[in-house]
């Protein structure tokens, strides 16, 4: 049994679907957030899920507050952590020491509008393709290796709430897809930063994916 951890922030969607997607070997050990507000939490409670809130405004430091964020992170022995709407820019201290095993999803076809605002630009820039991006975590913002994508169209007349409630859908979808994935063994990462996922389906190759084994 894979014993996963996820951060929020907010509502916490990417960690309902997650939820709900039940990941067979998986167990959300913990949803933990830097917010005692979080709506997610709530719905963590509400499914027997361990629940803890680290807020990071007493904190004289980032890196202290990541330190107190890891002690708890630890505390559930986690296989994979998963950032799911986690708004705290991470040091790499602790980004480092989750290496190999620290997931995020971030709202474009990274490396295409990687930070913030990606909706507004992506139509700004008049591109015909927006989509998602499950990679792991490096130290350089945005820029780890990208475990697989999701495309959606830009439509004509898109405002940035349409587009982005187009690409939320596809995130819901392939995070707990990505997830499941890496309870399974299937993700290897080599030297050079590069994705390979082993046995993907038919199915699952409607995704956009770095490189597919189908052996």
């Amino acid at each position: 049994m894979k014993r996963i951890v996820v951060l929020i922030s907010g509502r916490g969607s990417n960690m309902r679907a997650i939820v709900d997607a039940r990941i067979a070997g998986a167990e959300i050990a913990a949803v933990i957030s830097n917010r005692a507000d979080a709506a997610g939490l709530a719905f963590a409670q509400g499914r027997g899920i361990a629940t803890r809130v680290v807020d990071h405004r007493p904190f004289a430091s980032r890196a202290a507050f990541d330190t107190a964020l890891a002690e708890e992170i630890d505390a559930f022995a986690p296989d994979l952590v998963v950032l799911a709407g986690f708004m705290r820019v991470l040091t790499d201290d602790f980004v480092l020491r989750y290496q190999g095993r620290l997931l995020n999803v971030h709202p474009s076809l990274l490396p295409a509008f990687s930070g913030l605002d990606t909706h507004r630009r992506a139509i700004e820039a008049g591109v015909r393709v927006h989509g998602a991006t499950v990679h792991l975590v490096t130290p350089q913002l945005d820029a780890g290796p990208i475990v697989a994508q999701a495309v959606v169209p830009v439509l004509p007349g898109d405002d940035p709430a349409a587009l982005a409630a187009r690409v939320l859908r596809e995130e819901h979808r392939l995070y707990p897809q990505v997830v499941r994935w890496f309870v399974e063994d299937r993700v290897d990462v080599d030297r050079q930063g590069g994705v390979r996922v082993h046995g993907a389906g038919r199915s699952e190759q409607t995704m956009c994916v770095p490189q597919l084994d189908a052996g």
